[in-house]
């Protein structure tokens, strides 16, 4: 028999796809899953890629039956089933064969598991892979982490399987050890935000505007042929005009306001926090769903507050309606200006070296937040390697400059109205503290050293100055 040119570990619903994916481009896979009647029924049912694939019955067949090198992709729940699984591959792989962790895992972990790998003979490779079930199946976007080495001989498997944008592959090696899960996770980061902020249009256009379902999914509809147009922003319309089968209401009315996560928004939040980077629209973001989940505090608290009677934004709906596109552009800009921050300081602070621009292009097509700003936003950062922050690019600028009217118009009439929109209002927070040349932590200074004796700058000088307190301080 010929031999896989690769092998998958894992056939849940993403690995289940990626396999087929890999099959149908062309290269011949072997699959083992640890309950084999899974494995059997994967191959039963794949169809005319079936001699594609070759099912196997433990670990050990399904290293005999790879070409070495042997990549061998993990598709399982992140966390200790990986251990587990490289534990056991340790046991029937050899020397310069490619350990690869496509889940979603913390990218802390890819770094230990880089680590304790290294002098084994054996490599790993931390795969982040968006997409979803069907960028999974039909094309992903890919980030590499590990050596140069071994993604070259998985580059060839990983461009093909990837989602194309304009004919160009949109997977890409990143850097060493954890990089590649380093930037999936903060390319879920800004999906939290840019999923929060469309959540809170919704609510402003719902609530505030008294529009039905339908109506706003047209609305969306709309915006998805003009600036906004993004893939969140397609699913968005489309969620809004579906109907429930069993009830004919609109869908979106009978599911409970109750959102789920897994764990990468939170990543991201924290290692902005760790690394001293500001990403406060992806914070707000993920505070709010955390919010979402305590649905009897809310509901008791209503009972207390009473229902808002405020919510209903008057005047005329079609400057409302612009501003509130304008006021998602820029919402949007500002959490792509945090993360993309994010990466810059971590790709500095774990010499990872980051290809900002290649990032941007492979997250074109496949990936949950392809935009079609995300173009503008390559080449950004592509004209200027010192670009610190997206907001200070040209076109940006530009952008911003039209935009950032409406964000606050509606962040105001929005406070005014009792409507939350805590990722909307902390966006413009974070820009309007990012452009102001002198602002108040001035006396934050002056308070910490009242109480604590740490000294401040002085505007007229270098040195550690304290000030004329005298007894009062403690």
């Amino acid at each position: 028999m010929e031999k896989a040119e690769i092998g998958l570990i894992g056939l849940g619903v993403m690995g289940s796809n990626l396999a087929l994916n890999i099959a149908e481009n062309g290269h011949r896979i072997a699959v083992f899953n640890r309950t084999t009647a899974r494995t059997t029924a994967f191959a039963e049912n794949a169809g005319a890629l079936r001699d594609m694939v070759i099912p196997c019955e433990s670990m050990a067949e399904l290293a005999a039956t790879i070409a070495p090198p042997r990549p061998v992709i993990i598709m399982t729940q992140a966390g200790k089933p990986v251990d587990e699984q490289i534990a056991a591959l340790r046991d029937v792989l050899s020397a310069n064969d490619i350990i690869i962790d496509a889940g979603n895992a913390n990218f802390r972990d890819t770094m230990r598991r880089f680590n304790e790998l290294d002098g084994s003979g054996l490599t790993f490779i931390g795969m982040g892979v968006s997409g979803g079930e069907e960028g999974a199946r039909h094309g992903p976007s890919i980030m590499v982490g590990g050596t140069p080495e071994s993604f070259t001989r998985v580059e060839k498997i990983l461009t093909d399987i990837s989602a194309k944008y304009e004919g160009e592959p949109c997977a890409a090696w990143l850097g060493r050890n954890g990089a590649g899960h380093f930037v999936k996770t903060i390319h879920n980061g800004i999906e939290y935000a840019d999923m929060q902020m469309i959540a809170e249009i919704y609510g402003v256009l719902r609530d505030g505007l008294g529009m039905a379902p339908k109506e706003i999914g047209a609305v969306f509809a709309q915006w998805n042929r003009g600036r906004l147009n993004s893939y969140l922003i397609e699913i968005t319309a489309t969620v809004l005009m579906a109907d429930d089968p069993k009830t004919g209401v609109p869908m979106v009315d009978v599911i409970l306001d109750r959102a789920g996560q897994k764990g990468t928004g939170k990543w991201s939040v924290i290692e902005a926090q760790t690394l001293g980077v500001p990403a406060t629209a992806i914070e707000a973001a993920v505070a709010a769903r955390v919010l979402s989940s305590i649905r009897d505090e809310r509901l008791a608290a209503e009972a207390n507050y009473g229902p808002n009677t405020m919510a209903r934004i008057e005047g005329d709906r079609a400057a409302l309606l612009a501003d509130l596109e304008l006021a998602l552009f820029a919402g949007k800009i500002a959490a792509y200006a945090q993360g993309f921050a994010v990466m810059n300081v971590a790709s500095k602070e774990f010499g990872w070296n980051l290809p900002l621009p290649t990032i941007a292009k492979i997250w074109r097509a496949g990936c949950i937040i392809r935009s079609q700003f995300l173009g503008t936003l390559a080449e950004a950062f592509g004209k200027s390697a010192s670009l610190s922050n997206l907001l200070m690019a040209p076109a940006f600028v530009t952008m911003m400059q039209e935009a950032h009217p409406s964000l606050r118009r509606i962040v105001a009439r929005a406070a005014e109205a009792g409507l939350p929109t805590p990722a909307l209002s902390s966006a413009l927070a974070y820009f309007d503290s990012y452009r102001q040349g002198r602002g108040t932590s001035n006396l934050i200074q002056a308070q910490r050293d009242f109480f604590g004796a740490h000294g401040f700058e002085r505007i007229d000088g270098p040195g550690a100055f304290h000030g004329p307190w005298g007894s009062g301080a403690v």
